[in-house]
Protein backbone atom coordinates (compact mmCIF):
# COMPACT_ATOMS: atom_id res chain seq x y z
CA UNK A 1 0.00 0.00 0.00
CA UNK A 2 1.25 3.44 -0.95
CA UNK A 3 0.33 7.05 0.32
CA UNK A 4 1.57 9.82 -1.45
CA UNK A 5 2.40 12.72 -0.21
CA UNK A 6 0.24 15.76 -1.98
CA UNK A 7 1.08 19.57 -1.51
CA UNK A 8 -2.09 21.12 -1.66
CA UNK A 9 -2.54 24.50 -3.75
CA UNK A 10 -1.37 27.03 -1.12
CA UNK A 11 -4.09 29.24 -1.94
CA UNK A 12 -7.23 27.29 -3.35
CA UNK A 13 -10.10 29.53 -4.53
CA UNK A 14 -12.42 30.76 -1.79
CA UNK A 15 -15.57 28.84 -2.87
CA UNK A 16 -13.75 25.94 -4.07
CA UNK A 17 -14.91 22.64 -2.70
CA UNK A 18 -12.06 20.57 -0.36
CA UNK A 19 -11.99 17.43 -2.36
CA UNK A 20 -10.00 14.27 -1.14
CA UNK A 21 -8.23 12.41 -4.07
CA UNK A 22 -8.36 8.37 -3.94
CA UNK A 23 -6.84 5.98 -7.13
CA UNK A 24 -5.88 2.64 -6.87
CA UNK A 25 -2.87 1.78 -8.80
CA UNK A 26 -2.20 -1.14 -10.90
CA UNK A 27 1.39 -3.02 -11.62
CA UNK A 28 1.89 -0.79 -15.30
CA UNK A 29 0.26 2.16 -14.04
CA UNK A 30 1.75 5.52 -14.66
CA UNK A 31 0.98 7.27 -11.91
CA UNK A 32 2.49 10.71 -11.80
CA UNK A 33 0.68 11.68 -15.66
CA UNK A 34 -2.49 9.65 -14.15
CA UNK A 35 -3.32 11.89 -11.10
CA UNK A 36 -1.59 15.37 -12.48
CA UNK A 37 -4.40 14.47 -14.93
CA UNK A 38 -7.15 13.95 -12.36
CA UNK A 39 -6.13 16.96 -10.39
CA UNK A 40 -6.87 19.38 -13.49
CA UNK A 41 -10.32 17.91 -13.98
CA UNK A 42 -11.20 18.36 -10.94
CA UNK A 43 -9.91 21.83 -10.48
CA UNK A 44 -11.97 22.30 -13.63
CA UNK A 45 -14.89 20.89 -12.04
CA UNK A 46 -14.54 23.57 -9.29
CA UNK A 47 -13.07 21.46 -6.64
CA UNK A 48 -9.50 21.65 -5.16
CA UNK A 49 -7.60 18.40 -4.45
CA UNK A 50 -6.48 18.44 -0.56
CA UNK A 51 -4.90 15.07 -0.19
CA UNK A 52 -4.34 12.15 -2.34
CA UNK A 53 -4.79 8.37 -1.40
CA UNK A 54 -3.25 5.71 -3.65
CA UNK A 55 -3.80 1.94 -3.26
CA UNK A 56 -1.62 0.05 -5.21
CA UNK A 57 -3.15 -3.24 -5.99
CA UNK A 58 -3.80 -5.52 -8.97
CA UNK A 59 -7.28 -4.81 -9.57
CA UNK A 60 -10.17 -2.77 -7.43
CA UNK A 61 -12.11 -4.17 -4.63
CA UNK A 62 -15.40 -5.06 -6.13
CA UNK A 63 -17.10 -4.60 -3.11
CA UNK A 64 -15.58 -0.81 -2.11
CA UNK A 65 -13.11 -0.33 -4.65
CA UNK A 66 -10.00 0.05 -2.02
CA UNK A 67 -9.50 -2.45 0.79
CA UNK A 68 -10.79 -2.94 3.94
CA UNK A 69 -7.55 -2.17 5.45
CA UNK A 70 -7.03 1.34 3.36
CA UNK A 71 -10.75 1.83 3.99
CA UNK A 72 -10.41 2.34 7.57
CA UNK A 73 -7.31 4.14 7.25
CA UNK A 74 -9.64 6.95 4.10
CA UNK A 75 -11.85 7.14 6.70
CA UNK A 76 -9.59 8.31 9.18
CA UNK A 77 -8.07 10.58 6.33
CA UNK A 78 -10.81 12.35 5.21
CA UNK A 79 -11.75 13.60 8.36
CA UNK A 80 -8.32 14.90 9.30
CA UNK A 81 -7.91 16.62 6.22
CA UNK A 82 -11.39 18.04 6.37
CA UNK A 83 -12.64 16.95 3.18
CA UNK A 84 -15.85 17.66 1.85
CA UNK A 85 -16.20 15.09 -1.06
CA UNK A 86 -14.15 12.29 -1.88
CA UNK A 87 -13.13 12.11 -5.95
CA UNK A 88 -12.02 8.76 -7.32
CA UNK A 89 -9.63 8.13 -10.56
CA UNK A 90 -11.71 5.31 -11.56
CA UNK A 91 -15.54 4.60 -12.97
CA UNK A 92 -17.58 3.32 -9.86
CA UNK A 93 -20.10 0.45 -10.02
CA UNK A 94 -22.95 1.66 -8.34
CA UNK A 95 -22.64 -0.64 -5.43
CA UNK A 96 -19.02 0.87 -4.83
CA UNK A 97 -20.34 4.18 -4.56
CA UNK A 98 -23.01 3.41 -2.55
CA UNK A 99 -20.67 1.43 0.03
CA UNK A 100 -18.21 3.89 0.24
CA UNK A 101 -20.75 6.85 0.87
CA UNK A 102 -22.19 4.82 3.62
CA UNK A 103 -18.71 4.34 5.20
CA UNK A 104 -17.00 7.71 4.76
CA UNK A 105 -20.47 10.01 5.21
CA UNK A 106 -19.20 12.34 2.33
CA UNK A 107 -20.56 12.29 -1.09
CA UNK A 108 -18.38 10.52 -3.69
CA UNK A 109 -17.65 11.25 -6.73
CA UNK A 110 -16.24 8.96 -9.38
CA UNK A 111 -14.10 10.15 -12.98
CA UNK A 112 -17.30 9.69 -14.89
CA UNK A 113 -19.14 12.82 -13.19
CA UNK A 114 -16.53 14.70 -12.79
CA UNK A 115 -15.80 15.01 -16.41
CA UNK A 116 -19.95 15.12 -16.81
CA UNK A 117 -19.63 18.35 -14.51
CA UNK A 118 -17.24 19.45 -17.05
CA UNK A 119 -19.09 19.04 -19.97
CA UNK A 120 -22.06 20.41 -18.33
CA UNK A 121 -19.91 23.53 -17.41
CA UNK A 122 -18.83 24.04 -20.84
CA UNK A 123 -21.86 23.13 -23.36
CA UNK A 124 -23.41 26.24 -25.03
CA UNK A 125 -25.08 24.88 -27.98
CA UNK A 126 -28.37 22.77 -27.58
CA UNK A 127 -26.97 19.88 -29.31
CA UNK A 128 -24.21 20.03 -26.68
CA UNK A 129 -26.42 20.79 -23.70
CA UNK A 130 -29.13 17.54 -25.01
CA UNK A 131 -25.77 15.53 -25.01
CA UNK A 132 -24.47 16.23 -21.94
CA UNK A 133 -28.14 15.61 -20.39
CA UNK A 134 -28.20 12.44 -22.37
CA UNK A 135 -24.97 11.10 -20.74
CA UNK A 136 -26.07 12.23 -17.21
CA UNK A 137 -29.25 10.62 -16.99
CA UNK A 138 -27.52 7.19 -18.54
CA UNK A 139 -25.41 7.50 -15.50
CA UNK A 140 -27.74 8.00 -12.69
CA UNK A 141 -30.08 5.79 -14.09
CA UNK A 142 -28.42 2.37 -12.01
CA UNK A 143 -27.59 4.78 -9.30
CA UNK A 144 -31.19 5.90 -8.56
CA UNK A 145 -31.20 3.15 -6.01
CA UNK A 146 -28.30 5.03 -3.75
CA UNK A 147 -29.95 8.66 -4.44
CA UNK A 148 -33.54 7.96 -3.38
CA UNK A 149 -33.04 5.42 -0.76
CA UNK A 150 -35.48 7.94 1.36
CA UNK A 151 -38.33 7.99 -1.56
CA UNK A 152 -38.99 4.11 -1.57
CA UNK A 153 -42.10 4.55 -0.60
CA UNK A 154 -46.13 4.50 -2.02
CA UNK A 155 -47.09 7.46 -3.71
CA UNK A 156 -49.78 9.14 -2.27
CA UNK A 157 -52.43 11.26 -3.73
CA UNK A 158 -54.83 10.41 -7.03
CA UNK A 159 -53.60 7.61 -9.30
CA UNK A 160 -51.24 5.96 -6.55
CA UNK A 161 -53.57 4.79 -4.04
CA UNK A 162 -53.66 0.81 -3.24
CA UNK A 163 -50.69 -0.96 -5.12
CA UNK A 164 -49.50 2.18 -6.78
CA UNK A 165 -45.60 2.47 -7.26
CA UNK A 166 -42.82 3.49 -5.23
CA UNK A 167 -41.34 7.17 -5.95
CA UNK A 168 -38.16 5.66 -6.83
CA UNK A 169 -40.04 3.60 -10.10
CA UNK A 170 -41.77 6.67 -10.34
CA UNK A 171 -38.20 8.51 -10.99
CA UNK A 172 -36.85 5.50 -12.84
CA UNK A 173 -39.66 5.74 -15.36
CA UNK A 174 -39.29 9.50 -15.83
CA UNK A 175 -35.70 9.42 -16.40
CA UNK A 176 -36.27 6.66 -19.12
CA UNK A 177 -38.72 8.74 -21.00
CA UNK A 178 -36.60 11.78 -20.67
CA UNK A 179 -34.30 9.65 -22.22
CA UNK A 180 -36.15 8.64 -25.25
CA UNK A 181 -37.02 12.27 -25.73
CA UNK A 182 -33.85 13.37 -26.02
CA UNK A 183 -32.66 10.60 -28.12
CA UNK A 184 -35.27 11.80 -30.65
CA UNK A 185 -33.92 15.23 -30.14
CA UNK A 186 -30.35 14.33 -30.82
CA UNK A 187 -31.60 12.02 -33.63
CA UNK A 188 -33.31 15.29 -35.74
CA UNK A 189 -30.38 17.21 -34.73
CA UNK A 190 -28.38 14.46 -36.36
CA UNK A 191 -30.52 14.82 -39.59
CA UNK A 192 -29.80 18.17 -39.94
CA UNK A 193 -26.18 17.95 -39.46
CA UNK A 194 -25.96 15.04 -42.11
CA UNK A 195 -27.46 17.63 -44.83
CA UNK A 196 -25.13 19.99 -43.95
CA UNK A 197 -22.08 17.66 -44.31
CA UNK A 198 -23.91 16.15 -48.11
CA UNK A 199 -24.18 20.01 -48.89
CA UNK A 200 -20.10 20.52 -48.19
CA UNK A 201 -19.54 17.09 -50.21
CA UNK A 202 -21.20 18.68 -53.23
CA UNK A 203 -19.12 21.87 -52.55
CA UNK A 204 -15.98 19.47 -52.56
CA UNK A 205 -14.58 21.57 -50.31
CA UNK A 206 -11.94 19.37 -48.17
CA UNK A 207 -13.29 19.42 -44.37
CA UNK A 208 -9.96 18.98 -41.69
CA UNK A 209 -10.44 18.21 -38.09
CA UNK A 210 -8.55 18.84 -35.67
CA UNK A 211 -8.14 16.33 -32.96
CA UNK A 212 -5.88 16.07 -29.99
CA UNK A 213 -5.48 15.43 -26.35
CA UNK A 214 -7.37 17.93 -24.12
CA UNK A 215 -5.45 21.20 -23.75
CA UNK A 216 -3.15 20.56 -26.39
CA UNK A 217 -3.90 24.42 -27.89
CA UNK A 218 -6.19 22.86 -30.85
CA UNK A 219 -8.64 25.92 -30.67
CA UNK A 220 -5.60 28.26 -30.28
CA UNK A 221 -4.76 26.47 -33.46
CA UNK A 222 -7.95 27.37 -35.34
CA UNK A 223 -8.22 30.99 -34.45
CA UNK A 224 -4.67 30.99 -36.11
CA UNK A 225 -5.37 29.21 -38.97
CA UNK A 226 -8.87 30.90 -40.02
CA UNK A 227 -8.64 34.31 -37.64
CA UNK A 228 -11.35 33.16 -35.33
CA UNK A 229 -12.09 33.94 -31.96
CA UNK A 230 -12.55 30.71 -30.12
CA UNK A 231 -12.13 30.44 -26.26
CA UNK A 232 -8.16 29.35 -25.74
CA UNK A 233 -8.83 29.60 -21.75
CA UNK A 234 -5.92 27.28 -20.22
CA UNK A 235 -8.64 24.65 -19.22
CA UNK A 236 -9.87 20.76 -19.67
CA UNK A 237 -12.31 20.42 -22.14
CA UNK A 238 -12.79 24.29 -22.89
CA UNK A 239 -14.01 23.51 -26.27
CA UNK A 240 -17.06 21.18 -26.14
CA UNK A 241 -18.79 21.84 -29.17
CA UNK A 242 -17.78 21.26 -32.44
CA UNK A 243 -16.27 24.91 -34.45
CA UNK A 244 -16.07 24.72 -38.04
CA UNK A 245 -14.49 27.85 -39.67
CA UNK A 246 -12.78 28.25 -42.82
CA UNK A 247 -9.62 29.22 -44.57
CA UNK A 248 -8.16 29.74 -47.76
CA UNK A 249 -4.33 29.15 -49.33
CA UNK A 250 -3.51 29.38 -53.09
CA UNK A 251 -6.73 30.83 -54.14
CA UNK A 252 -8.28 27.21 -52.77
CA UNK A 253 -11.29 27.03 -49.38
CA UNK A 254 -11.13 24.78 -46.74
CA UNK A 255 -12.85 23.96 -43.42
CA UNK A 256 -11.52 23.56 -40.34
CA UNK A 257 -13.15 21.90 -37.69
CA UNK A 258 -12.21 21.76 -33.87
CA UNK A 259 -14.03 19.19 -31.31
CA UNK A 260 -13.73 18.06 -27.94
CA UNK A 261 -10.57 16.82 -26.50
CA UNK A 262 -9.59 13.75 -25.52
CA UNK A 263 -8.31 12.14 -22.05
CA UNK A 264 -6.49 8.89 -20.67
CA UNK A 265 -9.66 6.72 -20.28
CA UNK A 266 -12.14 8.33 -21.73
CA UNK A 267 -15.60 6.58 -20.18
CA UNK A 268 -16.62 4.53 -23.33
CA UNK A 269 -20.68 6.25 -22.29
CA UNK A 270 -19.18 9.80 -23.31
CA UNK A 271 -18.07 8.88 -26.37
CA UNK A 272 -20.66 6.93 -27.06
CA UNK A 273 -23.27 10.33 -26.07
CA UNK A 274 -21.19 12.26 -27.99
CA UNK A 275 -21.14 10.54 -31.26
CA UNK A 276 -22.96 13.67 -33.15
CA UNK A 277 -20.60 15.78 -32.14
CA UNK A 278 -17.66 13.36 -33.18
CA UNK A 279 -18.81 12.14 -36.63
CA UNK A 280 -16.94 15.08 -37.81
CA UNK A 281 -13.95 13.60 -37.25
CA UNK A 282 -15.29 10.24 -38.99
CA UNK A 283 -16.89 11.87 -42.50
CA UNK A 284 -13.23 14.20 -42.55
CA UNK A 285 -11.25 14.24 -45.47
CA UNK A 286 -8.26 14.58 -43.00
CA UNK A 287 -7.61 14.69 -39.31
CA UNK A 288 -4.76 16.74 -38.22
CA UNK A 289 -4.15 14.91 -34.50
CA UNK A 290 -2.43 18.05 -32.48
CA UNK A 291 0.41 16.81 -29.82
CA UNK A 292 1.66 18.62 -27.24
CA UNK A 293 5.66 18.54 -27.98
CA UNK A 294 6.46 19.82 -24.43
CA UNK A 295 5.24 16.87 -22.31
CA UNK A 296 7.74 14.01 -21.82
CA UNK A 297 8.28 11.16 -23.77
CA UNK A 298 6.30 8.50 -22.14
CA UNK A 299 3.26 11.27 -21.51
CA UNK A 300 3.16 11.80 -24.94
CA UNK A 301 2.97 8.40 -25.72
CA UNK A 302 0.26 7.98 -23.96
CA UNK A 303 -1.73 11.15 -25.08
CA UNK A 304 -1.27 9.92 -28.43
CA UNK A 305 -2.52 6.44 -28.00
CA UNK A 306 -5.08 7.74 -26.04
CA UNK A 307 -6.04 9.68 -28.81
CA UNK A 308 -5.81 7.00 -31.52
CA UNK A 309 -8.04 4.37 -29.31
CA UNK A 310 -10.87 6.99 -29.71
CA UNK A 311 -10.42 7.49 -33.43
CA UNK A 312 -10.57 3.83 -33.70
CA UNK A 313 -13.46 3.72 -31.45
CA UNK A 314 -16.12 5.96 -33.11
CA UNK A 315 -14.59 4.08 -36.68
CA UNK A 316 -12.49 7.18 -37.96
CA UNK A 317 -9.16 5.17 -38.21
CA UNK A 318 -9.37 5.48 -41.68
CA UNK A 319 -9.50 8.69 -42.02
CA UNK A 320 -5.92 10.20 -43.19
CA UNK A 321 -3.65 11.90 -40.60
CA UNK A 322 -1.16 14.32 -39.99
CA UNK A 323 0.56 14.83 -36.57
CA UNK A 324 0.99 18.36 -35.62
CA UNK A 325 3.45 18.82 -32.68
CA UNK A 326 2.33 22.03 -31.44
CA UNK A 327 4.03 24.61 -28.91
CA UNK A 328 7.44 24.27 -29.96
CA UNK A 329 8.02 28.22 -28.57
CA UNK A 330 8.68 26.39 -25.07
CA UNK A 331 10.54 23.83 -25.86
CA UNK A 332 14.93 24.57 -26.03
CA UNK A 333 16.58 23.25 -28.96
CA UNK A 334 17.57 19.76 -28.32
CA UNK A 335 14.53 19.00 -26.74
CA UNK A 336 12.52 20.32 -30.40
CA UNK A 337 15.27 17.76 -32.44
CA UNK A 338 14.73 14.92 -29.84
CA UNK A 339 10.84 14.71 -30.42
CA UNK A 340 11.10 15.60 -34.78
CA UNK A 341 13.79 12.46 -34.84
CA UNK A 342 10.87 10.58 -32.77
CA UNK A 343 8.01 11.76 -34.92
CA UNK A 344 9.77 12.23 -38.34
CA UNK A 345 7.18 13.04 -40.70
CA UNK A 346 5.27 15.11 -38.25
CA UNK A 347 5.04 19.19 -38.39
CA UNK A 348 6.45 21.25 -36.10
CA UNK A 349 5.00 24.60 -34.72
CA UNK A 350 3.20 26.78 -32.41
CA UNK A 351 0.07 28.26 -33.02
CA UNK A 352 0.89 31.23 -30.27
CA UNK A 353 3.50 32.13 -32.03
CA UNK A 354 2.19 31.32 -35.68
CA UNK A 355 5.80 29.25 -36.38
CA UNK A 356 5.53 26.62 -38.84
CA UNK A 357 1.62 27.44 -39.96
CA UNK A 358 2.83 27.87 -43.92
CA UNK A 359 4.10 24.89 -43.89
CA UNK A 360 1.18 22.98 -42.35
CA UNK A 361 -1.47 25.30 -45.21
CA UNK A 362 1.18 23.55 -47.44
CA UNK A 363 1.20 19.89 -46.27
CA UNK A 364 -2.93 20.45 -46.30
CA UNK A 365 -2.81 21.67 -49.78
CA UNK A 366 -0.61 18.59 -50.73
CA UNK A 367 -3.10 16.66 -49.14
CA UNK A 368 -5.49 17.97 -51.74
CA UNK A 369 -3.65 18.67 -54.80
CA UNK A 370 -4.39 15.43 -56.65
CA UNK A 371 -8.32 16.91 -56.22
CA UNK A 372 -8.07 19.23 -58.21
CA UNK A 373 -7.32 19.97 -62.14
CA UNK A 374 -6.81 23.32 -63.71
CA UNK A 375 -9.19 23.66 -66.62
CA UNK A 376 -9.75 26.94 -69.31
CA UNK A 377 -13.83 27.16 -69.65
CA UNK A 378 -15.50 29.53 -72.05
CA UNK A 379 -18.99 29.60 -71.16
CA UNK A 380 -21.09 32.04 -73.32
CA UNK A 381 -23.20 34.61 -72.17
CA UNK A 382 -26.35 32.93 -72.30
CA UNK A 383 -25.79 30.11 -70.13
CA UNK A 384 -25.22 31.78 -67.08
CA UNK A 385 -26.76 29.25 -64.81
CA UNK A 386 -23.66 27.33 -65.76
CA UNK A 387 -21.16 29.89 -64.22
CA UNK A 388 -23.32 30.02 -61.13
CA UNK A 389 -22.88 26.07 -60.82
CA UNK A 390 -19.25 26.85 -61.17
CA UNK A 391 -18.99 29.52 -58.27
CA UNK A 392 -21.19 27.25 -55.80
CA UNK A 393 -18.58 24.32 -56.33
CA UNK A 394 -16.20 26.90 -54.17
CA UNK A 395 -13.53 26.03 -57.21
CA UNK A 396 -10.76 28.63 -57.19
CA UNK A 397 -11.01 30.92 -59.69
CA UNK A 398 -7.54 32.14 -61.14
CA UNK A 399 -8.52 33.98 -64.00
CA UNK A 400 -11.96 35.49 -65.44
CA UNK A 401 -12.21 37.83 -68.99
CA UNK A 402 -15.51 38.71 -69.79
CA UNK A 403 -15.67 38.60 -74.02
CA UNK A 404 -17.91 40.02 -76.35
CA UNK A 405 -19.25 36.17 -77.18
CA UNK A 406 -18.90 34.60 -72.87
CA UNK A 407 -16.30 34.60 -69.67
CA UNK A 408 -13.77 33.05 -70.25
CA UNK A 409 -12.44 31.04 -66.82
CA UNK A 410 -9.33 29.91 -65.95
CA UNK A 411 -10.38 27.49 -62.48
CA UNK A 412 -8.60 24.67 -60.46
CA UNK A 413 -11.63 22.47 -60.15
CA UNK A 414 -12.56 19.48 -58.66
CA UNK A 415 -11.79 16.15 -61.03
CA UNK A 416 -14.91 14.81 -60.00
CA UNK A 417 -16.81 17.60 -61.40
CA UNK A 418 -14.90 18.75 -64.55
CA UNK A 419 -17.26 15.91 -67.23
CA UNK A 420 -19.99 18.71 -65.90
CA UNK A 421 -18.50 20.84 -67.72
CA UNK A 422 -16.67 19.54 -70.82
CA UNK A 423 -18.65 21.25 -73.10
CA UNK A 424 -16.83 24.54 -72.44
CA UNK A 425 -13.36 22.97 -72.26
CA UNK A 426 -10.93 25.10 -74.83
CA UNK A 427 -7.46 24.20 -75.45
CA UNK A 428 -4.52 26.14 -74.33
CA UNK A 429 -3.73 29.38 -76.65
CA UNK A 430 -0.88 28.91 -78.55
CA UNK A 431 0.36 32.61 -77.99
CA UNK A 432 -0.46 35.50 -75.85
CA UNK A 433 -2.39 37.34 -77.44
CA UNK A 434 -4.29 34.52 -79.20
CA UNK A 435 -8.35 34.15 -79.63
CA UNK A 436 -10.32 32.16 -77.06
CA UNK A 437 -11.82 29.28 -79.80
CA UNK A 438 -14.55 26.62 -79.09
Amino acid sequence: MLVTPYQPDPAPGADAERGLIVAVAGPRTNVGAELAEFRELARTSGVEPIDEVVQQRQSPDARTYVGKGKLAELVQRAKTCGAESVLVDDELSPAQQRRLEDELMLRVIDRTQVILDIFAQHAHTAEGKLQVELAQLEYNLPRMRGMWQHLERLGGGIGTRGPGESQLETDRRLARRRIAQLRRSLSSLEARRSLQREARRRSVTPLVALAGYTNVGKSTLLNALTDASVDVRDRLFETLDPTTRGFEHEGRRYLLTDTVGFIRRLPYGLVEGFKATLEEMRTADLILHVADATAPDEELDDMIDAVEHVLREIGANGVPVELVLNKIDAVDAAGLRRVQNRFPSSLAISATTRTGLDELRARIAERFSERFGSVRLHIPHGEGPRLAELYELGAPIDQRVDGAEGVLVVAKLPREQIPRFARYLVHEPSGPKADVVR
